[in-house]
């Protein structure tokens, strides 16, 4: 092999490739009938100033795929935007005193010269920012229309109010009852907001039903299921005759529970209620005892998982309502862990059969009834009672219900809707009511219609379909998002903005101070007439939630400046063949995405019902943490670049010191990549050191893309090796290549030994790329230079067209991950010349004539155990591979003087001689 004349220089290498690219234009799509259309997109990252390593490999996993789908025949589309919208640009315009905008376009800015170092073939022509007029114009048209459609409405919302900082928090920014950045105790407020209404039943059932068409991870698809939270129970009422300060029944009498365990009915012994509830706030207007407490429950976390974990407090109302059924009076508490924003904001307490009532009631020494008897522990007697015992299979015992999922009279159940996580269900015991029949010895299912139709009948209660989903809270009360368009006037009321005036442009030169949303002291936004009456009014300054922008972003990259929120463009490219993006993002952005997708279709604007065919979600990158610990226990992180690690003989970290200071620092083990732990790589400082095609080899060939990448630098080194040995041999096979593809030479046994095992290889690499395990096709084309290098050792003549074959085949198999040296070779191999450019060369397909071997390598044994083996042509009979197998040298070892009593073949595979 001849040492190659030109090194190996990726800077200069990637940034000339680079050039002809831009020169050529080569990655703006247009719409293309003739081919197979494929969209594959990665979700839009917010512009926090520089790509961090997740990113790199998000966009390389997308990048690969449209390269090699572009090399198929596809027309592929890999655009991408900016999410610029939200609070961090807010929190760093009062840290820097410059407003949003100018810090979001910078970061935009710098963080597509990153991308574009990359290599990614993104279509820029279709780039936008959500913080863009153009494109926020139509959150505002479409959230109109849906105004009109009373998909959109106005109501009171119960929030996080910060009265130094004045805005409103979310949850997560609520620490201990105190504001994250001012400190000041947060108050719960009641202002009015703007909601869609996703949890309506149309649109939860549709969101969960479409789940089991999608490709998408099962992890993922039962999160989605699980926050839809479908439930199947029975809404009731306990009545009452608290009558409020004029006079009136609160709540017209009733007050509603909702519960999916309608048999254990009989086990309520108390009710209790949220802080908000219109029964709390009566009956604490004389009792400043309860009223401190309700003060200090509107304080706490409205988090689902902070209240399944909180302590469990409650106070007595003094107040008391009738059991539907038996008449008793059941006591009414006010309790902590009952959300005013979750059904109709009251529970029923059955301590025997709930966990968490269970706790309550002990805690307040309240009765607890049994009226259960669990499967486990009953058996039906031959007179109709039970017994105890165990390992019991349930007996349904009314006519009309069947197992396998709808009664004769429509009512659907099965196991998993109608059965809760937590509690056992079995059969009624203490469960007599006056004047029906007696639930006891009812199953589950038979209890639950009993109670259903008795309380229709009285007129208080009924089956019903729940769904744990809430309508989905857009307003926020702050500045750098799309505004709502709505205007204020004390004559009309609250008027849509006139599509016309779209859109209302939200100033981009404010800087928040911390003090409230800045647009309430600009009166130049603030003022405007009434477009109903024309009398003096004012703008909406709350702002959209940003989920909005990223609900649709996808579909406006298909339709660019079109002069619609989409237009026919989009029924080409979409729905998406491909999304790529983090498993955090795996509930609220999909499936607000897909509702609003689906509220499109309904308006006309789409002709799918969901936007993405298949999801990857890849894995984080991960990397050692290293810290010291202060006296006060704060740990200062160090960065992974800054420390010595000091290995045992076996490659394991056994200690660490500072290289600033030779000073110990403790190892933290690996952890996602994370500025708080100062274990992040600096994509910007790889790619300068080693050229983006390592970084992209490394980040595919680490690990598969759905798992967790572990960050390695002698992996990075180990990716930058193997480049180095491509381009070497590559370049010093150039004129070898050049002759053998113009020679004409019968095909030699180096030849076909060559051919088969690169299309051996190809065949499973090619597998690999179908189904997305880029990690292997990595490790394929590897095995494939090594293959190569060896085939090169002797004479490469004997090869004739296997090698520059075998070569191209190597290169465009490597080329959708490592892009920009393959392409240099492909030119200066002299392959653009003969197949074409690179980005556009049809992809290598496996020869199966070149898999078809005449000679067959049989595994030797001797007595069940391996000994050697043999090649023997296909057509060999028995008596032919018995004499060359009794010939080999380390089989006569094992044979000689015995007799061979069999001589077993099995066919291409395997010889075994029993002696």
């Amino acid at each position: 092999m001849t040492t190659p004349s030109t090194p190996y220089n990726p800077s200069a290498l990637e940034t000339a490739v680079r050039a002809t690219w831009q020169a050529g234009d080569v990655y703006t799509v247009t719409e293309n009938k003739d081919k197979p259309k494929f969209y594959a997109c990665s979700m839009l990252p917010y512009p926090s100033g520089k790509l961090h390593m997740g990113h790199v490999r998000n966009y390389t996993i997308n990048d690969v795929m449209t390269r090699q789908l572009r090399m198929k025949g596809y027309n592929v589309l890999m655009p991408m935007g900016w999410d610029a919208f939200g609070m961090p640009a807010e929190n760093a315009a009062m840290t820097h005193n410059v407003p949003p905008a100018a810090w979001t376009y910078d970061n935009i800015a710098y963080m597509k010269k990153q991308m574009q170092a990359m290599g990614l073939a993104i279509d820029w022509s279709r780039e936008f920012a959500t913080c863009q007029p153009e494109y926020y114009r139509w959150n505002q048209w479409f959230f109109l229309k849906m105004l009109e459609k009373g998909i959109a409405y106005r109501k009171t919302q119960i929030v996080n109010w910060d009265p130094i900082d004045q805005t409103v928090l979310a949850n997560e920014q609520v620490i201990d009852g105190r504001g994250w950045r001012s400190g000041a105790l947060v108050e719960k407020r009641e202002i009015p907001g703007y909601y869609l209404n996703i949890a309506n039943e149309k649109y939860a059932e549709e969101l969960l039903k479409d789940l089991d068409d999608l490709g998408w991870p099962e992890r993922v698809k039962l999160m989605q299921k699980n926050w839809i939270g479908k439930s199947v129970g029975v809404r009731f009422a306990f009545t009452h005759d608290i009558k409020n300060q004029v006079g009136e029944l609160i709540q017209d009498g009733k007050m509603y529970v909702f519960t999916t365990r309608a048999d254990t009915i009989m086990g309520v012994t108390f009710c209790a209620v949220a802080a908000e509830h219109p029964l709390a706030t009566h009956a604490a207007q004389n009792n400043p005892e309860l009223q401190a407490f309700i003060d200090k429950c509107k304080l706490g976390s409205v988090m689902e998982a902070d209240m399944a974990t909180m302590e469990k407090e409650g106070m007595n109302t003094g107040l008391q309502v009738k059991h539907p059924l038996t008449g008793e009076m059941i006591d009414v508490w006010v309790g902590n862990y009952v959300l005013m924003s979750y059904g109709d904001g009251a529970v029923m307490g059955v301590p025997a059969h709930d966990e968490r009532d269970f706790a309550f009631a002990k805690k307040y020494k309240l009765d607890i009834k049994p009226v259960i008897v669990p499967l486990k522990h009953a058996n039906q007697c031959e007179n109709g009672g039970y017994e105890n015992t165990t390992n019991i299979s349930p007996k349904w015992d009314y006519e009309d219900e069947n197992t396998t999922g709808i009664a004769q009279d429509g009512w659907k159940y099965d196991d998993t809707q109608w059965l809760p996580e937590h509690a056992e269900y079995g059969y009624c015991i203490n469960s007599n009511i006056k004047d029906i029949n007696s639930l006891n010895d009812c199953n589950f299912y038979r209890a639950i219609k009993i109670v259903a139709n008795h309380l229709a009948t009285l007129k208080l209660g009924e089956l019903k379909t729940t769904y744990r989903l809430r309508d989905w809270g857009i307003s926020r009360q702050r500045y750098w998002g799309t505004p709502i368009p709505l205007i204020h006037c004390e004559s009309c009321g609250v008027v849509p903005v006139p599509e016309k005036d779209l859109p209302v442009v939200l100033p981009e030169d404010c800087i928040p101070d911390g003090s409230g949303n800045p647009l309430n002291k600009r009166e130049d936004f603030l003022n405007v007439a009434c477009p109903s009456c024309g009398k003096p009014a004012r703008r909406e300054t709350d702002t959209m939630d940003t989920f909005i922008d990223s609900s649709w972003y996808y579909m406006r990259y298909t339709s660019p400046n079109a002069d619609s929120m989409v237009d026919e463009r989009n029924d080409y490219w979409m729905p998406m063949d491909q999304y790529i993006g983090g498993i955090e993002h795996a509930i609220l952005h999909l499936l607000y995405a897909r509702f609003w997708t689906k509220v499109m279709r309904d308006m006309g604007l789409v002709k799918f019902n969901e936007p993405f065919k298949n999801l990857l979600t890849q894995g984080m990158v991960l990397n050692e943490t290293y810290y010291r610990e202060k006296d006060n226990g704060q740990k200062i992180w160090f960065n992974p670049a800054d420390v010595e690690v000091e290995h045992d003989d076996k490659g394991r970290p056994i200690a660490a010191k500072l290289k600033a200071d030779g000073q110990a620092v403790h190892i933290g083990g690996t952890e996602k990549m994370a500025k708080s732990k100062n274990n992040g790589i600096d994509p910007q400082a790889l790619i300068e050191q080693y050229g983006a095609d390592t970084a992209r080899l490394f980040t595919m060939f680490a690990s598969p893309p759905e798992q967790t990448l572990e960050w390695s630098d002698s992996g990075v080194e180990g990716s930058h090796r193997f480049l180095k040995r491509v381009w070497n041999f590559c370049q010093s096979q150039k004129d070898s290549i050049a002759a053998l593809n113009t020679a004409e030479l019968t095909p030699s046994a180096a030849a076909k030994e060559l051919r088969f095992t690169v299309h051996t290889l190809l065949k499973q690499i090619n597998f690999d790329y179908e189904r997305l395990q880029y990690n292997t096709v990595a490790s394929g084309c590897m095995k494939l230079l090594n293959e190569l290098e060896t085939a090169c050792k002797n004479d490469t003549a004997s090869l004739g067209k296997a090698l520059p074959e075998a070569v191209s085949i190597l290169i465009r198999a490597l080329y959708p991950i490592v892009p920009h040296m393959t392409y240099q070779l492909w030119q200066d191999l002299g392959y653009a010349n003969d197949l074409g450019d690179l980005l556009d060369v049809a992809w290598p397909e496996c020869d199966a004539s070149a898999l078809e071997r005449n000679d067959v390598t049989y595994m030797v044994q001797v007595n069940g155990k391996l000994r050697d083996q043999l090649t023997a042509a296909k057509t060999a009979d028995k008596d032919v591979l018995q004499s060359m197998a009794l010939a080999l040298p380390n089989v006569q070892k094992f044979t000689e003087g015995l007799t061979v009593k069999k001589f077993i073949v099995v066919p291409n595979k395997l010889i075994n001689i029993v002696v």
